[in-house]
């Protein structure tokens, strides 16, 4: 046996028919956010060829239904760019999250350092950022969570400025950006 470059070795694997698909899908992934604009495409994500159909995870059901109606229009666009025909698309949510979590630990820093940029935001004593509404509660009796919401927004009233127009408690940021509160600065809009 002759040592061969690994440029023959793979073209020769590529040229196989089990690897034909994979070149297949590796264009698709290339022109992707061409066929369908580039604001889908940030929505949308080729996760694989299945007999011969384009598998498509969708950020919501809502862009899975929609692009549903128009994917044989994004079918046409595909195929004329491909060396081999896909017969359909399916779009689905269903692995949008198993992907999508690799990103999400970024994302929630992102919006974490928004939030605190934002003149509504008021810091606790720990300084950790808190939105405005929990994102989940433990489940747990209704009236207890408005009761622990009720505290929390008392606890923080008494440590804030108090708007120089409706004599109310508001975040310094909102003091700072509009010299009112944000109620305020929207009555006057």
């Amino acid at each position: 046996m002759s040592l061969q470059p690994l440029n023959r070795i793979l073209s020769n694997l590529e040229k196989q028919k089990s690897w034909r698909s994979r070149r297949q899908f590796r264009r698709i992934l290339e022109i992707w956010p061409k066929a369908v604009g580039y604001a889908v495409a940030r929505q949308t994500r080729p996760v694989g060829i299945q007999r011969q159909i384009l598998q498509v995870a969708t950020a919501s059901s809502a862009w899975a239904q929609t692009l549903a109606f128009e994917r044989r229009q994004i079918l046409e666009k595909l195929n004329t760019q491909l060396p081999m025909t896909l017969m359909d698309i399916r779009f689905s949510t269903a692995q949008w999250r198993s992907q999508a979590n690799n990103c999400t630990s970024s994302r929630s820093n992102e919006q974490s350092r928004l939030w605190q940029e934002h003149p509504s935001w008021s810091s606790t004593k720990n300084s950790t950022p808190e939105p405005p509404f929990p994102v989940s509660l433990k489940a747990q009796d209704p009236i207890e969570a408005f009761q622990q919401w009720a505290n929390r927004v008392q606890t923080r009233a008494l440590h804030q400025p108090v708007c120089p127009n409706c004599h109310c408690s508001c975040p310094p940021g909102e003091l700072k950006r509009w010299s009112v509160c944000a109620i305020c600065a929207a009555k006057r809009w």
